[in-house]
């Protein structure tokens, strides 16, 4: 049996595996590759489409599905295909539109399973666009045929985006949709239930491994059930309180190579499964 065989582990991107320069670091690389060469299994838990982290996956080749859509899918890189997905009921599309009369200045994208389409336009939408790489496809929201993964709003004001999540939760259909910050400008609906921890079950089911030995460090709202449900849940120094109150253990931060850092830990046997 290899060193680390048995042992699966999940990390959210920005903020955690990529440091502030949005770029993964040499020294996380190696660990990965050493993990990885000596039966570890590792992948992403992410906010993120398939679509926007194929530089990221060719830099990193995670050796596991990547968790992704903040919950609402599994996604085989290698065969380039989902293995597990949750749709949005298209009843969410109402409260949108009530977002955007409420809200003249907000951004709001429809992210498909395969396509991301942007319906009001804004700064948010537009740095978005830039990080991630994804074309500029507009649409009006009738327009949107396929299936849905989750509805995104984005605005640089962070005090709108607080208003919002306000308004969303006073909703009378609030009950019937999830709702998470992914970021301090973008705040999306889900379908219910879905976050991402719900997505480390299938991961370790598809890889047979015990969901006690898979490990999810994270540093954002978006991450707190991912640590909740992990075996070990794992925050990094820069992490908001609230993920650090949810972890087992804080570890360095972003920029000072966490990942490296945890298999190190694990190699050491200081970080014990």
């Amino acid at each position: 049996m290899k060193r680390f065989e048995g042992i699966l582990i999940c990390t959210d991107l920005d903020g955690t595996l990529l440091g502030s320069d949005r770029r993964v670091s040499d020294e996380n690389l190696a660990a990965i590759r050493y993990f990885q060469e000596r039966g570890g299994r590792f992948t992403f838990v992410t906010g993120r489409m398939p679509s926007c982290m194929t530089d990221i996956y060719s830099t990193v080749r995670p050796n596991a599905p990547v968790g992704c859509i903040n919950g609402g899918g599994v996604y085989d890189g290698e065969a380039k295909k989902y293995i597990y997905t949750k749709e949005l009921d298209r009843s969410a599309l109402e409260l949108a539109r009530d977002v955007l009369r409420a809200f003249p200045d907000i951004g709001m994208q429809i992210d498909c399973f395969e396509t991301i389409w942007f319906c009001r336009e804004n700064r948010s939408m537009e740095l978005f666009r830039k990080i991630t790489g994804v074309p500029n496809l507009r649409v009006e929201i009738d327009d949107v045929k396929e299936p849905i993964a989750k509805v995104v709003f984005g605005s640089s004001d962070i005090a709108l985006i607080d208003e919002l999540r306000a308004f969303c939760a006073a909703h009378p259909d609030a009950d019937r949709y999830d709702f998470v910050r992914s970021e301090k400008t973008l705040y999306e609906i889900l379908p219910k239930g879905v976050n991402k921890g719900a997505v480390l079950p299938h991961l370790a089911a598809y890889l047979g491994i015990s969901p006690s030995r898979v490990i999810a460090v994270g540093d954002y709202s978006n991450d707190v059930e991912m640590i909740r449900d992990a075996g070990v849940g794992i925050a990094v120094a820069n992490a908001l309180p609230e993920v650090k109150a949810a972890s087992d253990l804080v570890t360095v931060s972003n920029d000072e190579h966490a990942i490296a850092q945890i298999i190190g830990d694990i190699d050491s046997g200081k970080l014990k499964l």
